[in-house]
């Protein structure tokens, strides 16, 4: 990474912290993946019951591979015949890891979902939540980071998921209402009211969408 990139990247995650701990919630950050991998395994006790949604930024921190292949509890919904039990076991966890589609200079997260079952365990459920956010997903305010969710992270994950939404053929929303759209569900975190229940880990890199 750029150093001059690196160094912006440095003080505006100053800022963001310091907005989301007046929003009831912690974060730290991180330098790059490896540092946040160290933080996110420190940050969940071995023998937890660990639920997830749909979350690149997990995977390539590595985070996933290790929660498969050390003494944690990952329900893992990928190898689950049945999807909604899966789902309903997370609601349970004792942490549920996740990203943000965007987030703003004053600590507001904001998700779309489709299934909403990533942003339902946000709002309520799991004991913890963990965020793995990367610097690329800092907007200036609430407007530009909900413009980002829906212009920037909807059509790619889109595209990832193999729908038949118009975003996927021209790569911008147009507010539809197909039967496949996976913008069915806004969820804007701009306060815990369980103090400490949301954890987030800010990333020097680019990660997910």
């Amino acid at each position: 990474m750029n150093e001059n990139i690196g160094k912006r990247n440095r003080l505006l995650a100053e800022k963001v912290i310091k907005g989301l701990e007046s929003r009831n919630m912690t974060a730290e950050f991180a330098e790059n993946r490896e540092e946040a991998l160290k933080k996110a395994l420190a940050f969940i006790p071995e023998g937890s019951v660990v639920g997830m949604g749909g979350c690149m930024s997990a995977h390539e921190i590595g985070l996933v591979e290790e929660l498969k292949n050390k003494n944690y509890n990952f329900i893992d919904r990928d190898k689950e015949t049945d999807k909604r039990t899966a789902m309903l076991k997370t609601y349970d966890a004792d942490f549920f890891i996740s990203s943000a589609n965007a987030i703003t200079e004053d600590g507001v997260i904001i998700n779309i979902d489709g299934n909403s079952n990533r942003v339902s365990a946000i709002a309520q459920g799991p004991k913890k939540v963990l965020f793995i956010i990367g610097m690329n997903k800092v907007c200036c305010d609430s407007d530009a980071a909900m413009k980002r969710a829906r212009s920037v992270a909807a059509p790619i994950n889109a595209q990832r998921v193999g729908v038949a939404t118009p975003c996927v053929e021209t790569g911008s929303c147009i507010d539809c209402k197909s039967p496949d759209t996976i913008c069915c569900q806004f969820l804007i975190t701009r306060f815990s009211r369980h103090k400490d229940r949301i954890h987030v880990i800010l990333v020097n890199e680019d990660l997910g969408f």
